[in-house]
C-alpha cells in the first residue's frame, strides 16, 4: 500500500502559519509500506489530523489523499469497514479503552473480530510490555502508561499495511518506550507493513526510514 497527499492540508491548519512544514507545505508526499516515519511536532500542529484524515474519521480538508492510488474522498462506509479490518489499525492518543473491562477483554473486543493472535502471543506481547499482571484489572484503574500498552498490544490484534500510532509512548518512561517500539517493529516486518508515529518530543528511539517536521 502507498499513501499520497496532492496539496493537502486540514482546514483549521489553514488558519496557522505552516511555513517550514514537510507536510502541509508539500505539493505531494508519498509514503510507503514496510517503512518507518517519525512526524515530531509541538501540540496544535496536526499530528492527529493527519492520522485521522488517513484513517477516515476526518475529511475537512483541502487537496487529495489517495491510498492505492484511490481517492479517500471515494471511498463508502463500506469501504472503510474493510480497510479498517485489513488494512490499517490505529493506536489512538485517547487510547479508546473502555474503562470498565479488564485490559484483557478491551484486546480481545478487537482479537475476536480478527482471529490474528492466539491467547498465547497476546500473554507473551503482554509480558513484553511489562503489563501481564495487569490483564485482569479493569482499564479505568490502570496508570495512562499501563493503557497505552494495552492499546498498543490491541492495535496490533489485526492485519494491517500501515499502523498509525499517535504519540503512543507518552507516558512511558525510555525503557518501555524502547520495549513498545521493539514489539511494534516486529509485528510491522512480519505483516511488511509501514508504520507512521507522531511525537510531541525527540523520541529517543532509532531512526526512522523518515523524520517529518509538520
Amino acid at each position: 500500500m502507498t499513501i499520497r497527499f496532492e496539496k493537502m492540508i486540514p482546514l483549521p491548519m489553514l488558519e496557522q502559519d505552516t511555513s517550514g512544514s514537510e507536510v502541509w507545505e508539500a505539493e505531494a508526499l508519498l509514503l510507503h509500506q514496510e517503512k518507518r516515519y517519525v512526524v515530531e511536532a509541538a501540540s496544535g500542529r496536526g499530528k492527529t489530523s493527519l492520522l485521522s484524515i488517513i484513517y477516515g474519521i476526518r475529511s475537512d480538508y483541502r487537496g487529495k489523499v489517495f491510498l492505492d492510488d484511490r481517492d479517500l474522498s471515494t471511498f463508502t462506509l463500506k469501504d472503510w469497514s474493510l480497510l479498517r479490518k485489513e488494512k490499517l489499525s490505529f493506536i489512538f492518543q485517547g487510547l479508546e479503552l473502555f474503562d470498565d473491562l479488564t485490559g484483557l477483554e478491551n484486546i480481545r473486543l478487537k482479537n475476536n473480530l480478527t482471529g490474528y493472535h492466539k491467547d498465547e502471543r497476546i500473554l507473551e506481547m503482554a509480558q513484553l510490555l511489562g503489563v501481564d499482571s495487569f490483564l485482569k484489572r479493569k482499564a479505568g484503574i490502570l496508570s495512562f502508561g499501563q493503557q497505552q500498552r494495552m492499546a498498543i498490544i490491541r492495535a496490533l490484534c489485526q492485519p494491517f499495511d500501515f499502523l498509525l500510532a499517535d504519540e503512543c509512548f507518552s507516558h512511558m518512561d525510555h525503557e518501555n518506550s524502547l520495549r513498545a517500539y521493539k514489539l511494534i517493529l516486529e509485528e510491522c516486518e512480519i505483516r511488511g507493513a509501514g508504520l507512521i508515529l507522531t511525537s510531541l518530543n525527540e523520541t529517543g528511539l532509532p531512526k526512522a526510514d523518515l523524520n517529518l517536521k509538520i
